[in-house]
């Protein structure tokens, strides 16, 4: 398969089933950081603003959402049924995305940056 060199084309290429989480988690990161760069980066969705923000990808059974460990911590308990590492999140493709929470990681990370800069 060829890698994607846009966002666009990223989502394009997922199985229909998946297109809708994936322009949701998109529309978030748009809405919460309006000023990040979108690009390709590692194969995958990139957001930076001010730093790294987020990244996310579809895989065979699951999204991946993949933010910084340094803000993650705050919200332990609600993020523990979806960790799996130190800096991701998986979100079942059978279960509604979580979409309270990852606006509020968004937000978190938006918060973090600022601060670092």
């Amino acid at each position: 398969m060829k890698k994607a060199t846009s966002v666009d084309e990223y989502i394009s290429t997922a199985p229909k089933d998946i297109q809708e989480k994936l322009q949701q988690i998109r529309q978030l990161i748009k809405e919460v950081a309006p000023d990040a760069i979108e690009k390709i980066s590692y194969g995958m969705p990139y957001y930076g603003y001010k730093g790294r923000l987020v990244y996310f990808a579809y895989a065979k059974n699951h999204i991946g959402l993949y933010a910084m460990p340094s803000y993650l911590e705050g919200y332990a308990s609600e993020i523990q049924k979806y960790r799996t590492g130190k800096a991701t999140l998986s979100f079942p493709l059978d279960k509604e995305l979580p979409l309270k929470l990852i606006r509020e990681l968004i937000k978190e990370g938006v918060k973090h940056n600022e601060k670092k800069k």
